[in-house]
């Protein structure tokens, strides 16, 4: 009988120079989507990853088109084994891999959805420079008891995004006020606070001028109901129309990333492997602090995929 297997797919910020390059060299499904994404491109993604510099892939034009690749090019790598998934989530655009991975959107359409949005963010981004802190030791509503008021006082745009544990929120906005935010909330007893390498404030108003232009996008992609429960990060249920899933993809964009609830509302599904496929270990590191998470693996190059093939085979995948 096959393990009930759950994959999750990370966002911005886990891209890094020489990501893809091996699995696309040793897998031939791998190297096919690398080749198709060049043809909707119109540039090689496959030497911008493998070359960088990594000025550029950090650009949110290139590093967004960048992750989703690779993070579907190592799902693909895994075979069949893929196959038997029972749930899946990405964290922030991340999920465009989940939809992909379950046969809500074809992998040429959701590229070219994802390029659309990397371009109209990098638009935004360079409207009013932003940047988003992710803050640990905190919870939320110590953050907001020094948000809230700073943004208030200053009239700059700050707001909490990403929800990635109880105590590991992120902070995004104008980016003076992120930077005075951090230092202010490590006055607070924050632990650490960690500036995250993205290029612009996402998930706040600073992306409000991305809107319009993503929008038609997500309007001329032909959605359809995932073949298992896809998670939204936007509200932690699992989708059940595709009007909702166009929706939540816009509202994404400035809209907080409940991580947490979504990685709860995944483990109800029950799997018994849970696998993040993506260059860095972003996800698997929180899923394991999860309460009664079971296996958590990340593939994060061809090494790996291949290990983790060999592992669902001896359990009988």
């Amino acid at each position: 009988m096959s393990k009930r297997l759950a994959a999750i797919f990370p966002g911005q910020g886990s891209q890094s120079v020489g990501m893809g390059v091996d699995v696309a060299e040793r897998s031939p499904e791998a190297r096919r989507l690398f080749d198709l994404a060049a043809g909707v491109l119109g540039y090689d993604l496959l030497a911008l990853q493998k070359d960088g510099p990594d000025e550029r892939l950090r650009e949110t034009k290139y590093s967004q088109p960048a992750i989703f690749v690779t993070n579907v090019a190592l799902f693909a790598a895994l075979g069949e084994a893929g196959t038997h998934l029972v749930a899946s989530a990405g964290h922030s655009f991340g999920e465009f891999c989940s939809l992909y991975a379950a046969g809500a959107v074809d992998f040429e359409d959701a590229l070219r959805v994802v390029n659309e949005r990397a371009q109209a963010m990098q638009y935004a981004a360079e409207l009013a420079p932003g940047g988003m802190t992710a803050v640990l030791g905190l919870d939320e509503a110590a953050i907001r008891a020094v948000a809230e008021p700073m943004a208030a006082q200053t009239g700059l745009r700050l707001q909490l995004a990403n929800f990635n544990s109880p105590t590991q929120i992120v902070i995004s906005g104008d980016l003076a006020a992120v930077v005075a935010a951090g230092d202010a909330l490590m006055a607070a007893g924050a632990k650490r606070v960690v500036p995250l390498n993205v290029s612009g404030a996402w998930h706040s108003a600073l992306m409000e001028p991305a809107l319009g232009r993503f929008r038609e996008a997500v309007d001329r992609a032909t959605f359809s109901m995932p073949r298992f429960d896809v998670i939204s990060n936007v509200d932690a249920r699992p989708y059940r129309d595709v009007e909702s899933i166009r929706a939540n993809l816009v509202k994404s964009i400035t809209h907080e990333v409940l991580w947490h609830e979504t990685a709860a509302r995944l483990l109800e599904d029950r799997p018994e492997v849970v696998v993040e496929f993506g260059a860095g270990a972003v996800l698997s590191p929180l899923m394991k602090r999860m309460p009664g998470a079971p296996q958590v693996v990340h593939a994060g190059d061809y090494a790996s995929v291949e290990k983790l093939a060999a592992l669902l085979d001896t359990v009988g995948v």
